[in-house]
Protein backbone atom coordinates (compact mmCIF):
# COMPACT_ATOMS: atom_id res chain seq x y z
CA UNK A 1 0.00 0.00 0.00
CA UNK A 2 1.10 3.66 -1.08
CA UNK A 3 1.33 5.49 2.39
CA UNK A 4 0.68 8.86 0.50
CA UNK A 5 -2.59 8.25 1.48
CA UNK A 6 -1.98 9.12 4.79
CA UNK A 7 -0.48 12.43 3.93
CA UNK A 8 -1.83 15.46 5.64
CA UNK A 9 -4.57 13.38 7.59
CA UNK A 10 -6.55 15.11 10.43
CA UNK A 11 -8.01 14.10 13.39
CA UNK A 12 -11.20 14.62 15.74
CA UNK A 13 -11.26 15.70 19.59
CA UNK A 14 -13.15 16.96 21.77
CA UNK A 15 -13.24 20.59 23.38
CA UNK A 16 -12.54 18.32 27.17
CA UNK A 17 -9.42 16.53 25.26
CA UNK A 18 -6.82 19.22 25.47
CA UNK A 19 -4.88 17.34 28.16
CA UNK A 20 -4.93 14.36 25.81
CA UNK A 21 -3.72 16.45 23.00
CA UNK A 22 -1.12 17.24 24.91
CA UNK A 23 0.38 13.87 25.84
CA UNK A 24 0.10 12.77 21.64
CA UNK A 25 1.20 15.72 20.47
CA UNK A 26 5.04 14.37 19.76
CA UNK A 27 3.41 11.86 17.83
CA UNK A 28 1.29 14.09 15.93
CA UNK A 29 2.87 16.26 12.41
CA UNK A 30 2.94 19.79 13.22
CA UNK A 31 0.24 21.50 10.98
CA UNK A 32 -2.05 18.59 11.32
CA UNK A 33 -5.52 20.00 10.75
CA UNK A 34 -7.78 18.62 14.25
CA UNK A 35 -11.29 19.39 13.92
CA UNK A 36 -12.43 20.35 17.84
CA UNK A 37 -16.76 18.82 18.05
CA UNK A 38 -19.60 21.04 19.04
CA UNK A 39 -21.10 19.11 21.53
CA UNK A 40 -24.35 19.81 23.82
CA UNK A 41 -22.20 19.52 27.16
CA UNK A 42 -19.76 21.87 26.07
CA UNK A 43 -20.19 25.38 26.49
CA UNK A 44 -18.30 28.18 24.43
CA UNK A 45 -15.45 29.22 26.55
CA UNK A 46 -14.67 24.96 26.50
CA UNK A 47 -14.83 25.25 22.66
CA UNK A 48 -13.01 28.55 22.65
CA UNK A 49 -10.13 27.15 24.89
CA UNK A 50 -9.39 24.31 23.22
CA UNK A 51 -9.26 26.33 19.40
CA UNK A 52 -6.38 28.29 21.31
CA UNK A 53 -4.60 24.62 22.59
CA UNK A 54 -4.72 23.39 19.57
CA UNK A 55 -2.66 26.49 17.83
CA UNK A 56 -0.55 26.59 20.93
CA UNK A 57 0.56 22.85 20.61
CA UNK A 58 1.14 23.70 16.65
CA UNK A 59 -1.61 21.98 14.70
CA UNK A 60 -4.59 24.20 13.13
CA UNK A 61 -7.52 24.10 14.78
CA UNK A 62 -10.76 23.52 12.53
CA UNK A 63 -13.76 24.24 15.31
CA UNK A 64 -17.20 22.98 14.61
CA UNK A 65 -20.14 24.58 14.17
CA UNK A 66 -23.69 22.79 14.94
CA UNK A 67 -26.32 24.49 13.20
CA UNK A 68 -28.85 23.18 15.44
CA UNK A 69 -27.56 23.96 18.39
CA UNK A 70 -27.08 27.37 17.87
CA UNK A 71 -29.75 29.14 19.95
CA UNK A 72 -29.67 32.27 18.27
CA UNK A 73 -27.65 35.12 15.65
CA UNK A 74 -25.57 36.33 18.63
CA UNK A 75 -24.45 33.01 20.25
CA UNK A 76 -22.99 32.50 16.51
CA UNK A 77 -21.13 35.86 16.74
CA UNK A 78 -20.11 35.16 20.07
CA UNK A 79 -18.20 32.21 19.03
CA UNK A 80 -17.35 33.69 15.77
CA UNK A 81 -16.30 37.04 17.36
CA UNK A 82 -13.92 34.90 19.79
CA UNK A 83 -12.31 32.58 17.16
CA UNK A 84 -11.68 35.82 15.23
CA UNK A 85 -9.74 37.12 18.75
CA UNK A 86 -7.85 33.89 19.60
CA UNK A 87 -6.48 33.80 15.60
CA UNK A 88 -8.44 30.35 15.51
CA UNK A 89 -11.23 31.34 13.14
CA UNK A 90 -9.60 30.17 9.52
CA UNK A 91 -10.73 26.93 9.30
CA UNK A 92 -14.52 25.99 10.54
CA UNK A 93 -16.85 23.00 9.82
CA UNK A 94 -20.29 23.41 9.47
CA UNK A 95 -22.81 21.10 9.97
CA UNK A 96 -26.48 20.39 10.69
CA UNK A 97 -26.16 18.96 14.48
CA UNK A 98 -27.88 15.83 16.30
CA UNK A 99 -30.79 17.53 17.48
CA UNK A 100 -33.87 16.77 15.71
CA UNK A 101 -35.27 19.84 16.03
CA UNK A 102 -33.05 23.60 15.81
CA UNK A 103 -32.68 24.96 19.22
CA UNK A 104 -32.88 28.69 16.93
CA UNK A 105 -33.06 30.41 14.12
CA UNK A 106 -30.69 27.36 12.07
CA UNK A 107 -32.19 24.69 10.49
CA UNK A 108 -29.20 23.61 8.69
CA UNK A 109 -25.42 23.52 7.82
CA UNK A 110 -26.96 26.00 5.03
CA UNK A 111 -29.11 28.37 7.08
CA UNK A 112 -25.19 29.07 8.77
CA UNK A 113 -23.56 29.42 5.45
CA UNK A 114 -25.96 32.00 3.87
CA UNK A 115 -25.46 34.31 7.18
CA UNK A 116 -22.13 36.42 5.77
CA UNK A 117 -20.83 35.88 9.10
CA UNK A 118 -18.21 33.30 8.72
CA UNK A 119 -16.44 35.58 5.82
CA UNK A 120 -16.93 38.69 8.04
CA UNK A 121 -14.86 36.95 10.67
CA UNK A 122 -12.27 35.62 9.00
CA UNK A 123 -12.96 32.20 7.82
CA UNK A 124 -11.50 31.45 4.70
CA UNK A 125 -11.81 27.87 4.66
CA UNK A 126 -15.09 25.76 5.59
CA UNK A 127 -15.54 21.92 5.93
CA UNK A 128 -19.03 20.48 5.44
CA UNK A 129 -20.74 16.84 6.14
CA UNK A 130 -20.93 14.03 3.74
CA UNK A 131 -22.42 10.29 4.43
CA UNK A 132 -21.78 7.50 1.65
CA UNK A 133 -23.91 5.14 3.76
CA UNK A 134 -26.64 7.96 4.17
CA UNK A 135 -28.07 9.22 7.48
CA UNK A 136 -30.75 7.44 9.63
CA UNK A 137 -33.00 10.51 9.87
CA UNK A 138 -32.56 12.38 6.55
CA UNK A 139 -33.51 10.78 3.08
CA UNK A 140 -30.74 10.29 -0.04
CA UNK A 141 -32.48 12.77 -1.75
CA UNK A 142 -32.30 15.61 0.89
CA UNK A 143 -28.67 14.93 1.58
CA UNK A 144 -27.53 14.88 -1.78
CA UNK A 145 -29.36 18.10 -1.99
CA UNK A 146 -27.91 19.59 0.78
CA UNK A 147 -24.12 18.84 -0.03
CA UNK A 148 -24.03 20.10 -3.44
CA UNK A 149 -26.25 23.54 -2.31
CA UNK A 150 -24.17 24.02 0.39
CA UNK A 151 -20.90 23.19 -2.07
CA UNK A 152 -22.45 26.06 -4.32
CA UNK A 153 -22.90 28.40 -1.25
CA UNK A 154 -18.94 27.72 -0.83
CA UNK A 155 -18.08 28.09 -4.58
CA UNK A 156 -20.06 31.60 -4.66
CA UNK A 157 -18.57 33.01 -1.76
CA UNK A 158 -15.32 32.43 -2.52
CA UNK A 159 -14.18 29.68 0.23
CA UNK A 160 -11.67 27.09 0.32
CA UNK A 161 -13.82 23.92 1.60
CA UNK A 162 -13.41 20.15 2.08
CA UNK A 163 -15.71 17.35 2.41
CA UNK A 164 -15.56 15.03 5.80
CA UNK A 165 -17.54 11.69 6.15
CA UNK A 166 -18.78 9.69 8.63
CA UNK A 167 -17.10 6.83 9.18
CA UNK A 168 -17.56 3.53 8.02
CA UNK A 169 -16.53 0.11 8.19
CA UNK A 170 -16.93 -1.22 4.01
CA UNK A 171 -14.51 1.26 1.68
CA UNK A 172 -17.24 -0.03 -1.10
CA UNK A 173 -19.84 2.28 -0.19
CA UNK A 174 -17.24 4.99 -0.05
CA UNK A 175 -15.56 4.70 -3.35
CA UNK A 176 -19.09 4.16 -4.89
CA UNK A 177 -20.15 7.80 -3.18
CA UNK A 178 -17.07 9.40 -4.41
CA UNK A 179 -17.99 8.47 -7.92
CA UNK A 180 -21.21 9.74 -7.53
CA UNK A 181 -19.90 13.10 -5.90
CA UNK A 182 -17.96 13.71 -8.59
CA UNK A 183 -20.39 12.87 -11.27
CA UNK A 184 -23.10 15.42 -9.94
CA UNK A 185 -20.17 18.26 -10.11
CA UNK A 186 -18.62 18.36 -6.61
CA UNK A 187 -14.92 19.48 -7.24
CA UNK A 188 -14.04 19.65 -3.73
CA UNK A 189 -11.28 17.54 -1.63
CA UNK A 190 -13.00 14.79 0.86
CA UNK A 191 -11.80 13.61 3.92
CA UNK A 192 -13.11 10.23 4.23
CA UNK A 193 -13.69 9.53 7.87
CA UNK A 194 -11.95 5.98 9.39
CA UNK A 195 -12.66 5.16 13.05
CA UNK A 196 -9.52 5.34 14.77
CA UNK A 197 -8.37 1.83 16.76
CA UNK A 198 -10.71 1.45 19.77
CA UNK A 199 -12.52 -1.28 21.33
CA UNK A 200 -15.10 -2.99 19.25
CA UNK A 201 -18.03 -2.44 21.67
CA UNK A 202 -17.34 1.55 21.57
CA UNK A 203 -17.29 1.23 17.60
CA UNK A 204 -20.42 -0.76 17.28
CA UNK A 205 -22.51 1.96 19.87
CA UNK A 206 -21.33 4.67 17.86
CA UNK A 207 -22.32 3.01 14.30
CA UNK A 208 -25.56 2.69 15.41
CA UNK A 209 -26.22 5.58 16.65
CA UNK A 210 -24.86 7.54 13.38
CA UNK A 211 -26.92 4.41 10.96
CA UNK A 212 -23.06 2.89 10.17
CA UNK A 213 -23.47 -0.48 8.36
CA UNK A 214 -22.33 -3.11 10.33
CA UNK A 215 -23.48 -6.61 8.94
CA UNK A 216 -21.69 -9.41 9.97
CA UNK A 217 -19.74 -9.63 6.42
CA UNK A 218 -19.05 -6.08 6.40
CA UNK A 219 -17.56 -6.59 10.39
CA UNK A 220 -15.52 -9.57 8.79
CA UNK A 221 -14.07 -7.67 6.12
CA UNK A 222 -13.27 -4.65 8.58
CA UNK A 223 -11.30 -7.49 10.93
CA UNK A 224 -13.94 -8.11 13.90
CA UNK A 225 -16.50 -10.05 15.00
CA UNK A 226 -20.10 -9.94 16.11
CA UNK A 227 -19.53 -12.29 18.36
CA UNK A 228 -16.74 -11.09 20.48
CA UNK A 229 -17.05 -7.59 21.45
CA UNK A 230 -14.31 -7.54 23.93
CA UNK A 231 -10.79 -6.79 21.31
CA UNK A 232 -9.39 -3.80 19.78
CA UNK A 233 -9.36 -3.26 16.06
CA UNK A 234 -8.24 -0.80 14.12
CA UNK A 235 -8.99 0.38 10.40
CA UNK A 236 -6.47 -1.60 8.69
CA UNK A 237 -8.25 -3.72 6.27
CA UNK A 238 -10.51 -0.48 5.42
CA UNK A 239 -7.14 1.57 4.47
CA UNK A 240 -6.13 -1.09 2.24
CA UNK A 241 -9.01 -1.59 0.62
CA UNK A 242 -9.31 2.24 0.03
CA UNK A 243 -5.85 2.74 -1.37
CA UNK A 244 -6.04 -0.09 -3.81
CA UNK A 245 -8.64 1.03 -5.76
CA UNK A 246 -8.71 4.29 -5.05
CA UNK A 247 -8.19 6.45 -8.61
CA UNK A 248 -7.68 10.16 -8.71
CA UNK A 249 -9.52 10.65 -12.09
CA UNK A 250 -12.72 8.73 -10.59
CA UNK A 251 -12.61 9.55 -7.12
CA UNK A 252 -10.57 13.09 -6.96
CA UNK A 253 -8.70 14.38 -4.28
CA UNK A 254 -9.24 12.47 -1.20
CA UNK A 255 -7.60 12.53 2.46
CA UNK A 256 -8.26 10.62 5.52
CA UNK A 257 -9.88 11.85 8.68
CA UNK A 258 -9.74 9.65 12.05
CA UNK A 259 -12.42 10.01 14.43
CA UNK A 260 -9.95 9.06 17.72
CA UNK A 261 -12.98 7.02 19.69
CA UNK A 262 -10.18 5.34 20.83
CA UNK A 263 -8.17 8.06 22.31
CA UNK A 264 -5.97 10.83 20.28
CA UNK A 265 -2.39 8.85 21.69
CA UNK A 266 -3.30 5.92 20.41
CA UNK A 267 -4.22 7.04 17.02
CA UNK A 268 -1.61 9.23 16.43
CA UNK A 269 0.64 5.98 17.58
CA UNK A 270 -1.38 3.64 15.44
CA UNK A 271 -0.97 5.57 12.03
CA UNK A 272 2.94 6.21 13.02
CA UNK A 273 2.86 2.53 13.15
CA UNK A 274 0.88 1.91 10.35
CA UNK A 275 2.52 4.61 8.09
CA UNK A 276 6.05 2.71 9.51
CA UNK A 277 5.15 -0.21 8.33
CA UNK A 278 4.15 0.24 4.79
CA UNK A 279 6.72 2.36 3.97
CA UNK A 280 8.82 2.08 0.70
CA UNK A 281 11.86 0.30 0.95
CA UNK A 282 14.84 2.16 0.16
CA UNK A 283 16.07 2.16 -3.27
CA UNK A 284 19.01 -0.56 -3.66
CA UNK A 285 22.55 0.85 -5.00
CA UNK A 286 24.65 -1.53 -7.16
CA UNK A 287 27.51 0.86 -7.05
Amino acid sequence: MNPALLDDFSLEMTGKDVPRLEEARDGIPPGTRINITFLAGEDTATRLTAARAVKRLGFVPVPHISARRLPSRPALEEFLTGLAADGTAENVFVVGGDPARPEGPYEDALAVLRTGLLRHHGVRHVGIAGYPEGHPGITDRALWTALTDKAAALDADRFDGDVITQFGFDADPVLAWLEDLRARGVRLPVRVGVPGPAGVRRLLGYATRFGVGTSASVARKYGFSLTNLMGTTGPDRFLHALAERYDPGRHGVVKVHFYTFGGLRATAEWIDGFRRQHAPAPASSNR
